[in-house]
């Protein structure tokens, strides 16, 4: 016998927004933060994530703001990049990712880094006001915040730093709320990961479900 599904995709996104909605720990979140921490969790598939996910106060309101303003979005990863549904961009914001410029690699050898943290550095010129979403590498969210320590640095509106894995992942997420240089979103410990970075962007892309 065929197998028998929904096959409505807005319904599909209503039950599951529903069943979240029911399930997960969403009370200390302001409405703002909550349609974010919904996404976050429905990309995730794991209710438990909502512990783990810390809003800085004004961030959600800060870089919808910023991205209704047109923003650009700074991309640490191309996953995170072309996850990003720019028909929920509120102003055709451009989406940047410079990991696979050509200059990078060289620019890796000379700061004897990641080539994560080296493409950081081609974001200099679009770093004011941009909304930066960090999902892949703990070395870009760590150079972003060296970067962010020389005063003449631009300064983003709001970072969503949620890099994924095993080493540094978590350290760099704790420097991140540590030091709060811009209004921020991280997902505690090792958890994260570019669609959890995208669910992010796209939740404060628009209010739509």
């Amino acid at each position: 016998m065929p197998h028998v599904y929904e096959t409505d995709g807005a319904e599909i996104y209503r039950q599951s927004f529903r069943m979240i909605r029911e399930e997960a720990e969403l009370g200390r979140f302001s409405r703002a933060e909550e349609r974010v921490a919904v996404r976050m969790i429905h990309a995730a598939g794991m209710v438990g994530l909502s512990p783990h996910i810390r809003f800085s106060p004004g961030f959600a309101l800060t870089a919808v703001a910023a991205l209704q303003k047109g923003a650009p979005i700074l991309c640490d990863a191309r996953m995170v990049s072309e996850g990003i549904t720019r028909a929920r961009l509120p102003a055709a914001n451009p989406v940047l990712c410079t990991l696979h410029d050509a200059t990078v690699p060289e620019r890796a050898r000379y700061m004897a880094n990641t080539r994560s943290a080296a493409a950081l550095e081609l974001w200099r010129p679009h770093l004011a006001g941009a909304v930066v979403a960090i999902g892949n590498a703990p070395t870009a969210l760590f150079h972003l915040l060296n970067m962010l320590e020389d005063p003449a640095c631009p300064r983003p509106a709001a970072i969503i730093g949620c890099p994924v894995g095993f080493v540094g992942a978590a350290e760099s997420k704790d420097a991140l709320w540590k030091a709060q240089p811009v209004p921020c979103c991280i997902v505690e410990g090792r958890l994260g990961g570019s669609a959890i970075t995208v669910a992010a962007v796209n939740a404060l892309a628009s209010a739509a479900e």
